[in-house]
């Protein structure tokens, strides 16, 4: 098995963190949503979660402060070391059903302040059930050439000809809330193809599909800044409807925490209204 060498080189997280602010870029990530089994009343970030994909099912992992099955024994240079990195605590590269290239986008401040917000998770002596991959996927190893082909982990970089409220919706939409992870299209390999970037997918996890959201459709479907904030806080769509699905999911555990500074930037970098 192909097992990732942990440098000790790694960078130091010095900042402090707040616990309060980490729990708001909890939901703004998606952590709530993947790694809390609701549909079976599962305790909040214990895991288990079934994620049905092409290539196997994946189940999402306990988070919670518990050292057996959780992350109780970690320390922050570990967490940071899986959240930007993808590599575990053993020193193996995660799947990339774990959206680590967007988090890559994360400073060291927003890893010292979601360290600081799971440290309050209660133990939970639950163990999630093990990555039920198909061959040839179960192999990990086969992510080394993975990762070598396809992984981008480049840290967000502001455009300097737009304003603070659209680059703060970039951050956001490319980073922890990982918008593309479902509404980008994906190669053979599950590796996105980012020449059609946010153009929608037809073939995500458990059989969904999102639609497109770049610009030009989002204002060809009528929406604006005001009634996609609206949706995004409360899950109602213009003419009445709901989202459903994911994405009715991704409203209720995340976006709908999100306070209107942040609806607004999401808003106006998706419109590409500065």
């Amino acid at each position: 098995m192909f097992v990732w060498p942990l440098n000790s080189q790694y960078s130091k997280i010095s900042e402090i963190g707040d616990a309060n602010r980490g729990a708001y870029l909890a939901r703004m990530s998606g952590c709530i949503a993947c790694h809390t089994n609701t549909e079976k009343n599962g305790a909040p970030l214990a895991g288990g979660l079934s994620i049905k994909t092409a290539f196997g099912t994946f189940y999402s992992p306990n988070l919670t402060t518990d050292k057996e099955f959780g992350i109780g024994d970690w320390n922050v240079e570990r967490f940071a070391l899986a959240v930007r990195k993808g590599i575990s605590s053993s020193g193996e590269p995660y799947y990339p059903a774990f959206p680590y290239p967007f988090y890559s986008k994360l400073t060291d401040q927003d890893i010292a302040d979601l360290w600081a917000a799971f440290q309050t998770v209660p133990p939970v002596q639950t163990a999630s059930k093990s990555q039920d991959m198909s061959f040839p996927f179960n192999f990990r190893s086969g992510l080394k050439l993975w990762r070598a082909a396809f992984l981008d982990q480049s840290p967000f970089i502001s455009e300097p000809n737009k304003n603070e409220l659209w680059n703060r919706g970039k951050y956001i939409v490319e980073g922890p809330a990982h918008c593309g992870a479902c509404h980008t299209p994906r190669n053979f390999a599950g590796a996105r193809q980012e020449e059609l970037q946010l153009h929608g997918a037809s073939d995500l996890p458990n059989g969904g599909k999102s639609p497109p959201i770049t610009p030009e459709k989002l204002q060809d479907k009528g929406w604006t800044i005001s009634n996609l904030k609206y949706a995004l806080k409360t899950g109602v769509l213009p003419d009445g409807d709901a989202f459903g699905g994911t994405m009715g999911e991704v409203v209720r555990d995340g976006t709908s925490f999100l306070n209107d500074d942040d609806l607004t930037a999401i808003a106006t970098y998706l419109l590409d209204k500065d």
